[in-house]
């Protein structure tokens, strides 16, 4: 291990091994730091590498396009047509997202690693950053603790920061107006998921459904979140939850209960009538785990003097579906082409990584501002108000705009209004959506005049505020 390089990437999991990937193709020095041993690369806590695994075709293939890497089985586990949500009293199903692919956790980490190193990348396992350090108000390296337990600082032009939701990078940043250091526990969901291998007790799509994802929108099951069982190989599933911590408290305060994440994964499971006999599958100690997922736009600047930040460790999942995969993998070949761009300009401060910001925003990051606004608009709405509004606020259309951060048109939203909409809190549910669409429209017009520069970021930063903080103003988590 050397003591200074061009590029420092902070963290193996998806994101990361891209970002090592490119930088090192591109011509720099890249120290790529793992706290796992090699053969567990990325892997996020000791219960394994916790997701639901799920990602969409279109990223695989703009991973391919940038390059070159293709992908197939085992690391492609399953491939699903899509992802169907589908509404409590199971009589709503809307399909999203379209074909995508449940992946081999594991292998498919274990591909992107042998890729950085094939291309120059230094690989450290059982490496512990624990901070970064600054000098004048820059970053120029990090320091933690090697495979020995020893003290080691090093020193970089850029560290790009892949530690995931709980960094110590993001987090230990001087206070600035650029990256916010926390996220607020409300843009915060637990999960917690199996990989079981089971028998089929009989067919039900609303249960199981090799051919797709299936998401379920159920406040009882998962207070603030959903549930899901997506489809593996060979008779094995993922299946888990996500839940909000002011819906869940919510939710034993009104029905007198004391549920956890543990419990309602327990109760999830046993309730779904499909899968039976269940075996915990276990390889790579992956078979069960917990962990916590930020579901809110990203963070407004991804960079600040000599640091980028790219995947969890920058709040990227989707708003609505917490999926981190596809954002990961984007923001992994992005960041990488920044950095290494930057330090062949020699300018690797802010200014001269903004453009990352850019690619960003342009490829995913200015829809997810809109998602949000769905996200807690959803949260706001109780099971039989989901049920309506699944059957009668949204065409199958309408509801796949909305989930791709994409406003339906309000015109034709409103003539619904023509509708016999039985209930006041049906009529208000549906007053506050088209809210919901106009604020969408708002939002991505902002993120649509992201600031080109470091100039009008702070105006530009308290006009998205204003949009967001209004919002949550309106809508308050209301699972009963």
């Amino acid at each position: 291990m050397k003591d200074q390089y061009d590029v420092i990437v902070a963290g193996a999991g998806l994101a990361g091994s891209l970002a090592a990937a490119i930088a090192a193709k591109g011509g720099a020095s890249v120290a790529l730091l793992d706290r796992n041993k090699e053969h567990e690369v990325g892997k996020k806590t000791n219960w394994g590498w916790v997701c639901g695994d799920a990602v969409a075709a279109s990223h695989l293939d703009f991973v391919t396009s940038r390059l070159g890497i293709k992908f197939s089985t085992p690391e492609l586990d399953h491939r699903v047509d899509g992802v169907v949500a589908i509404s409590p009293d199971l009589q709503s199903r809307f399909l999203f997202d379209g074909e995508g692919y449940i992946l081999d956790r594991p292998l498919f980490g274990q591909k992107l690693l042998k890729f950085a190193l094939s291309h120059g990348a230094e690989y450290h396992p059982e490496f512990e950053v624990e901070g970064p350090v600054m000098d004048n108000g820059t970053m120029v390296g990090i320091f933690g603790k090697d495979r020995n337990k020893a003290h080691k600082e090093l020193k970089a032009k850029v560290v790009i920061d892949a530690l995931g939701v709980a960094t110590s990078l993001r987090r230990k940043l001087p206070e600035n107006p650029y990256v916010d250091r926390e996220v607020d526990i409300a843009d915060v969901e637990s999960t917690g998921r199996f990989i079981y291998e089971f028998d089929v007790d009989h067919e039900d799509p609303n249960y199981y459904d090799p051919k797709n994802a299936l998401i379920h929108l159920n406040q009882g099951i998962a207070p603030g979140g959903y549930g899901w069982v997506f489809p593996k190989s060979g008779n094995r599933v993922n299946i888990g939850i996500g839940v909000q911590k002011a819906s869940l408290d919510l939710h034993n305060q009104k029905l007198g209960r004391k549920d956890t994440l543990h419990t309602l994964m327990n109760d999830y499971i046993k309730a779904n009538p499909v899968i039976k006999n269940l075996r915990l599958y276990n390889a790579n100690n992956n078979g069960k785990g917990y962990w916590s997922v930020a579901v809110r736009r990203q963070m407004d600047s991804l960079v600040f003097n000599g640091y980028m930040g790219a995947g969890d460790s920058m709040a990227m999942p989707n708003p609505i579906s917490a999926g981190g995969i596809g954002p990961a993998l984007v923001a992994g070949i992005l960041s990488g082409e920044n950095a290494v761009r930057a330090v062949h300009e020699g300018d690797t401060s802010i200014n001269g990584l903004w453009g990352y910001n850019l690619d960003f925003n342009n490829l995913y990051g200015k829809k997810t501002a809109g998602l949000e606004v769905f996200r807690v608009y959803l949260q706001s709405l109780n099971n039989d108000l989901i049920n309506y509004g699944m059957k009668n606020f949204l065409t199958t259309g309408e509801a796949v705009k909305l989930g791709y951060g994409l406003a339906p048109e309000s015109l034709s939203l409103a003539t619904k209004f023509k509708m016999v909409l039985k209930g006041t809190q049906n009529i208000k549910a549906f007053t506050n959506l088209l809210y919901v669409v106009k604020k969408i429209k708002e939002l991505n017009s902002v993120y649509e005049r992201y600031p080109k520069s470091t100039e009008g970021f702070a105006e530009w930063r308290a006009l998205a505020k204003s949009h967001m903080d209004e919002a949550k103003a309106r809508f308050r988590p209301s699972p009963i």
